[in-house]
């Protein structure tokens, strides 16, 4: 089994849009979203909800007032002061780290798991999905991929799928990490601006870091001529294959707002035409075919 995750070095270079364009393309593969951050590749594949799974992942302290002697100890051991002077928890203040669970001479902190967000199975006209969903300003995203990412192999397994298509979260934080380690092969999708190429450069360096394959896509290309080859040639210096390069296109909007791929929306345009090529190069890659 291989999974292919899909990521950026930054927001808003398309990301979500060529993964959706791949599923349309690889045959029998499982989907996974893996940016449970800002989930929207559920807004093309318009999955059919199977499966719902509440995600609890961490803690966050509540002081039991009768138990309280009010000795200041939890106060002074916050950094993030989060409790008052009336030993009440500021919820949004709190990072749920349980210092003030260890160090409570009196034990009156309690710390009950709480529900961050929500995971789901479903089915999608392109195969199965799973897929996840944090809550508003929840934490532990990173642990919320990984437990997608182990349930889409679970799945995979189960269903005799022999590909995952990830669709990775954007940056090189923790969400990001969560996402590489263990993967077959990655591409990066980058856009020709001044802070798309600096933040692929960081991309490429957390993968590598994993010793997981990495190769470019650029998209937009024709945005900034120069920039894209300032994209090549830092690809071909790192030894990295350029898989494609796909034009900007304003039919990828336009397929958006009809909830389609935009290979279902304008497959022969030269953005499909593109896309087909993209996805072909990907698969003669040494990582995906050993």
């Amino acid at each position: 089994m291989k999974e292919l995750v899909i990521l950026s070095g930054k927001g808003g270079t398309g990301k979500t849009s060529l993964t959706a364009a791949f599923a349309t393309l690889a045959a029998g593969c499982l989907l996974c979203d893996a940016d449970v951050d800002a989930a929207d590749l559920h807004l093309l594949m318009q999955p059919d909800i199977r499966k719902r799974t509440d995600f609890q992942g961490g803690g966050m302290a509540v002081i039991d007032l009768q138990r309280c002697t009010g000795c200041g100890t939890c106060i002074d051991m916050c950094r993030w002061s989060a409790i008052g002077s009336d030993f009440v928890v500021d919820q949004i203040a709190c990072e749920g780290c349980g210092v003030c669970v260890d160090f409570c001479p009196e034990q009156a902190v309690d710390f009950p798991v709480k529900t961050c967000g929500q995971w789901f199975v479903s089915d999608t006209r392109f195969g199965p999905m799973v897929h996840a969903r944090l809550g508003i300003a929840e934490e532990n995203s990173g642990k919320l991929v990984t437990l997608v990412r182990q349930q889409a192999r679970q799945l995979a397994e189960e269903k005799g799928h022999d590909l995952i298509l990830t669709d990775g979260p954007p940056g090189v934080g923790c969400p990001v990490i969560a996402s590489v380690g263990g993967a077959t092969s990655v591409v990066i999708v980058a856009e020709p601006t001044v802070s798309g190429i600096h933040d692929m450069a960081r991309a490429i360096e957390l993968c590598r870091h994993f010793n997981v394959p990495v190769m470019v896509c650029i998209n937009k290309f024709d945005l900034n001529l120069d920039n894209s080859a300032t994209i090549e040639r830092m690809a071909h210096d790192g030894g990295l294959p350029v898989v494609g390069r796909v034009p900007f296109d304003p039919a990828f909007t336009r397929a958006m707002v009809q909830g389609k791929t935009l290979l279902e929306f304008d497959g022969n345009g030269p953005a499909g035409e593109q896309l087909r090529q993209v996805w072909a190069n990907i698969m003669r890659t040494p990582a995906m075919t050993t």
